[in-house]
């Protein structure tokens, strides 16, 4: 194995479903130079398709073009694939009930002495960033994104896969978040203003605080870490960065520094979003690192759950759209190899046929080609018969 291709025993590995597809796609599909066209970005499908009507002429040509230009639209496939990953959509109702529980949990209300307040007097202020807005641009945002690519590539597996898993990495990264806040349960940079309103401190006699403010406004203020903002933001711009970067290949050794622009936008107002959490004293720094970093993981994960990494060359569609060419080109060359099949058992009929027909004239005829029948062609010249 030469240097360069060592990258396949060190991470494709880790993803076998991946590997497995990829296999049994180049051992199918490299016998086709009309398929070859299938492993480019997105910004040329509509091109490639075009090319393959004119390429590989032959019998077999017809069939594999057929399959290569097939789209898979809601209307036609749409039914199948919900019917697929109808236990994944109950188990993310699940996990939308589990985010609505952990909400309603009292978080742990850990001891706050009188020395800790000093690095918790920030000034309360309100989110530049409101709750309401993450999940416009964090979920319904990047599906736009995705129904604008639906509408070029008629891909509803993409569409599909998109979606289900922006709304498993945003869900996921929830419920991560929110346990963990309420079992660590510590105090924002604001936490003196949200017990202490009126300024004036209370303690009990252990050195705990004994708040005298709204209790949900105290209750809020047990919740700094991790960043509920920062890593929701992250799993869904952190996803929407991954599926650009696989649908326009800017991992394709061409050096396209605006493909890179590109992918990294998402990423910048992600963390925009995490600066502000920090400016508006909502959270300290160590809050807004875990929670961009746990929504950055998760955001990973549920990404390659569907699609190829986006560094390799089929990165740009999901693993089941390849399953799906794999298995129409099956159908398709073992029609072929039944048309092939019975025309050559027609031809082979009408060579037997023709053959019987030529005996029977030549017996009529008086002519026969076996030696016993009758009279030969000399015997009858002679006029020995």
């Amino acid at each position: 194995m030469p240097w360069w291709d060592l990258r396949s025993v060190f991470v494709f590995k880790n993803f076998r479903c991946f590997s497995q597809s990829q296999n049994g796609l180049s051992q199918r599909l490299e016998t086709s130079a009309g398929f070859s066209q299938l492993f480019r970005p997105l910004i040329a499908h509509k091109k490639h398709q075009g090319r393959m009507r004119d390429a590989q002429p032959g019998s077999h040509a017809v069939n594999v073009r057929s399959v290569t230009v097939a789209s898979y639209t809601v209307r036609s496939h749409g039914i199948t694939v919900a019917r697929t990953h109808l236990n994944d959509w109950l188990i993310l109702i699940l996990l939308l009930g589990i985010v609505v529980l952990l909400n309603a949990i009292h978080p742990f209300y850990r001891f706050v002495g009188k020395d800790m307040m000093e690095d918790l007097k920030y000034p309360l202020k309100s989110n530049t960033v409101p709750i309401w807005a993450v999940p416009v641009y964090a979920v319904l945002l990047p599906m736009v994104v995705f129904l604008l690519l639906y509408f070029r590539r008629r891909d509803v597996y993409d569409l599909h896969h998109a979606i289900l898993g922006i709304l498993f990495s945003v869900v996921v990264t929830a419920v991560i978040t929110d346990a963990i806040k309420d079992a660590v349960g510590r105090p924002r940079p604001d936490f003196f203003w949200r017990c202490f309103p009126d300024g004036k401190e209370v303690y009990n006699k252990w050195g705990d605080v004994v708040c005298h403010g709204d209790k949900n406004v105290v209750r809020e203020g047990h919740k700094s870490f991790p960043s509920g903002h920062t890593s929701l933001s992250f799993a869904g711009l952190g996803f929407l960065s991954l599926y650009l970067s696989g649908k326009i290949q800017v991992f394709d050794c061409r050096g396209h520094v605006a493909k890179l622009c590109l992918v990294l936008l998402p990423l910048l107002l992600a963390s925009l979003v995490a600066i502000s959490r920090v400016d508006d004293y909502w959270h300290h720094w160590q809050d807004v690192f875990a929670g961009g970093l746990i929504g950055l993981v998760v955001a990973a994960l549920c990404y390659l759950q569907f699609f190829p990494p986006p560094y390799n060359d089929q990165g740009w569609a999901t693993y089941a759209y390849f399953r799906m060419l794999e298995e129409s080109q099956g159908t398709a060359l073992a029609a072929n190899g039944e048309n092939v099949n019975a025309n050559n058992t027609c031809n082979a009929e009408v060579q037997i046929e023709s053959r019987q027909n030529d005996r029977n004239n030549d017996t009529f005829t008086g002519i026969s080609l076996s030696g016993d029948s009758g009279p030969t062609v000399e015997d009858l010249e002679s006029g020995r018969s």
